[in-house]
């Protein structure tokens, strides 16, 4: 496979500056910055310079309490400055004594105590201190796990379809996961050199992500596949299995679908330029749903995904980070001639899609049965957030199922968590925990189950307004609505963003809010249950009264009218109350 770059005109940028982020990239040393000696800087607790960026490399964000800004401030002191970790985790596979670790560092080491599953398909800390953040990446490193590359402008955290049913081939997609991700992690040592002085990893668990892959111990001062600036944005992979998208693969760049033949993986169909971010009002951003490239058979996956990676890593606009992603690459230069220049790339042509259908993406609450005889458990996690609270003391009761679980736990990308892989003889003491912490609660309604929120205020810097502390409270009354129209048994897929920049993946809901202003929303709907469609804007920055006296209305007006097992996102598009989007370019600002 050659990386060299088309001389095709069509692929070239106009001649503008590049962004600063290019050129830090640039003067990184390979990601290594000064961030080492920044940490013995012990006059602010955050990072200096460039060494602000580049620690997203490396898994962290630099955020702080907006709660107690104006508090910190009256009293003459700086925002109380801390990281959040993003861990790496593909497919989201992880064991009960990993997690016991995991557990003991948020309870020890953070400020909030929580644990935080995230739609990214792993955990986060949120609220390290300067002085405990090279004691958390060692003691990860311990626990087989690590942080590289699940930020920054590089490939991230890799999706799996959490199928705790077809065991089979959800080991054999999983462990594609795992193989994609360590192909396309930066191979520079910094995060070693920085974190872990250097040493090497060696890996105990049988079925866990390994710390270190060889190409990272060893090193690449080359990077390969990324390049010596990097990517000019963030891109995000998936593995996905039909027909379930739960890992919503139209919110990335790059996914596998995997095509199963004669009861065996055969290959995957390739989907590129999916994404959800976007400015309010800048009309040259947008999202979109991932066009269909092809089929590839196993031997072609990662060639496949180098190539795509590396068009993208050369083509990419690196003057405007908005326009930056591989959506906007794509309508540049056109569908036909990427393609062209990916299968030149991978050194195969794609072969015409095999037939996939996509028909649920929500997870399935409660237990489950393999096709091995093995029994799941899939825990309802509202927002992702496992802390102790009065009548729910989520995190004990995790911890107490982890110290007698003999199999493994997965994380899925809604926010929740499976007790996987437990036989018949502990499936009652399994149960009985988790009900005795609240970790079971019969009383949860569908419409709580498929709703879910980014993270947002107090900790998170982009945020706008509300969302995991706003979502609860306005379930209620959704849920009070649902009721009294006699749709308490039914559903909306409904999420909420406290930005545009769609970590709540508000953009393939049926309805969305996306934050405006403390207390304000823009008000999307039209996606579909399947999460293959993109939602359109209905109403701009309003109120959380004025919202729900909205869906008052259409949930009343879909109870009357719905054809049969219809969701509420087609009704909408068939009722005429929005207009789907077909073309994201073209129609995503237009009127309904």
């Amino acid at each position: 496979m050659t990386d060299t770059a088309t001389a095709d005109p069509r692929a070239k940028l106009p001649n503008a500056p590049h962004a600063d982020n290019e050129r830090l990239k640039g003067q990184s040393r390979h990601l290594r910055g000064s961030i080492a000696e920044d940490l013995g800087d012990g006059l602010t607790g955050g990072f200096n310079g460039d060494n602000f960026q580049l620690i997203r490399f490396h898994g962290m964000y630099e955020q702080d309490n907006r709660d107690i800004r104006s508090e910190r401030h009256d009293q003459k002191l700086d925002n109380l400055k801390n990281v959040m970790l993003r861990c790496r985790l593909p497919g989201g596979v992880i064991t009960p004594a990993q997690w016991l670790g995991i557990d003991e560092f948020a309870g020890s080491r953070t400020l909030y105590g929580s644990i935080r599953l995230t739609n990214r398909q792993t955990f986060q800390y949120h609220g390290v201190l300067k002085p405990d953040i090279k004691a958390m990446h060692q003691w990860l490193h311990k626990l087989g796990l690590d942080s590289i590359a699940t930020a920054g402008d590089v490939n991230r955290n890799v999706l799996c379809t959490s199928n705790p049913v077809e065991s089979r081939l959800h080991r054999e997609a999983w462990e594609w996961a795992k193989k994609i991700s360590e192909h396309l992690l930066p191979k520079t040592r910094a995060y070693a050199e920085i974190w872990l002085d250097g040493e090497k990893v060696e890996s105990t668990e049988t079925y866990a992500p390994a710390a270190l892959p060889e190409s990272v111990k060893s090193g690449d001062a080359t990077e390969p596949v990324l390049g010596a600036n990097y990517l000019p944005r963030k891109f995000k992979t998936t593995v996905v299995i039909p027909p379930h998208n739960d890992v919503d693969l139209h919110a990335n760049d790059l996914n596998f679908v995997a095509i199963e033949e004669n009861g065996r993986l055969a290959g995957f169909n390739v989907l590129v330029g999916g994404g959800l971010s976007m400015e309010h009002g800048n009309r040259k951003t947008y999202p979109n749903t991932a066009r269909e490239f092809g089929f590839i058979g196993l031997d072609k996956v990662l060639d496949c995904a180098a190539a795509v990676v590396s068009v993208q890593r050369d083509w990419g606009n690196r003057s405007d980070r908005k326009n930056a992603k591989t959506r906007y690459t794509i309508e540049r230069v056109g569908e036909k001639v990427f393609i062209e220049e990916v299968e030149r790339r991978m050194g195969a042509a794609f072969q015409p899609v095999r037939p996939y259908r996509f028909t649920t993406r929500g997870d399935r609450i409660g237990w489950v049965e393999g096709e091995d005889k093995k029994w799941h458990l899939t825990l309802f996690i509202e927002n992702g957030r496992i802390t102790d609270r009065p009548g729910k003391p989520l995190k004990t009761g995790m911890r107490e199922i982890a110290k007698i679980h003999k199999g493994d736990f997965r994380l899925t990308a809604n926010q929740n968590l499976i007790v996987a892989n437990v036989s018949a003889r502990d499936k009652a003491k399994i149960e009985r925990i988790a009900r005795e912490h609240g970790l079971i609660d019969d009383g949860i309604t569908p419409q709580r189950e498929n709703s879910m929120a980014c993270v947002s205020l107090p900790t998170c810097p982009l945020a706008m307004a509300e969302a995991e502390r706003f979502l609860p409270a306005f379930i209620d009354r959704v849920d009070e609505i649902m009721a009294a129209n006699g749709m308490a048994g039914e559903h909306i897929v409904l999420r909420v963003n406290g930005c545009p920049n769609g970590c709540g993946r508000t953009m393939l809901a049926e309805i969305g809010l996306v934050g405006k202003a403390l207390g304000r929303y823009n008000l999307y709907t039209g996606g579909n249950r399947e999460g293959t469609r993109i939602p359109r804007l209905y109403k701009e920055n309003i109120t959380e009264p004025e919202i729900l006296d909205i869906i008052s209305a259409w949930v009343a007006d879909w109870a009357q009218n719905r054809n049969a097992g219809e969701g509420f996102g087609d009704f909408a598009v068939r009722t005429g109350i929005t207009a789907p989007v077909l073309d994201a370019p073209r129609d995503f600002w237009a009127a309904a």
